[in-house]
């Protein structure tokens, strides 16, 4: 009994002392009904979302910038969606985020083998490609980025964002 219980409290130490950067990004199921979520939860902020894949070539070049990008402008919600047509790995999902510094913002993957309907519930007439970068000021106005976004265009941007709660 004894060792039972020196064993349950040395595992419940050595859970707590860990680290909290060392857990891996948390990654939302994206499903029906999750744009909607993400428009909800951020509502009069600045927000934006960007969609991309482990897939895809000028996302691993654009996802290190928008970490970059999410460190000097934290008034700046970032979500992030993993978007891949592919069967999306979480791991590999973590892995990119992780490496690039987006491990704070908030993540979501596609969950749902029907792609067409997330799509077209968030814009009906996207085909899917990626990366796709979308704007979203305080008061809603949507502005979408068709493939990679520009830095200078999102510090341009942010900056409005800024002058209008002045």
């Amino acid at each position: 009994m004894k060792r039972q219980l020196f064993a349950g409290i040395f595992l419940f130490s050595f859970l707590v002392s860990a680290p909290a950067s060392e857990a891996p990004p948390q990654l939302k199921p994206f499903g029906r009904g999750s744009w909607n979520d993400i428009l909800r939860s951020h509502a009069g902020r600045p927000t934006i979302v960007h969609f991309w894949g482990v897939t895809c070539g000028p996302c691993k070049v654009e996802l290190p910038l928008l970490g970059e990008f999410m460190k000097v402008h934290s008034a700046i919600d970032m979500v992030t969606v993993s978007a891949d047509l592919v069967p999306d790995l979480p791991g590999a999902t973590r892995s990119m985020l992780e490496k690039s510094g987006l491990q704070s913002a908030e993540n979501w993957i596609f969950s749902d083998g029907f792609v067409e309907r997330l799509r077209f519930e968030i814009d009906p007439g996207w085909q899917g490609d990626i990366p796709r970068t979308m704007l979203i000021s305080r008061e809603g106005t949507i502005t979408t980025i068709e493939g990679s976004a520009e830095i200078t265009d999102l510090n341009k941007w942010s900056d409005q964002q800024r002058t209008v709660t002045k």
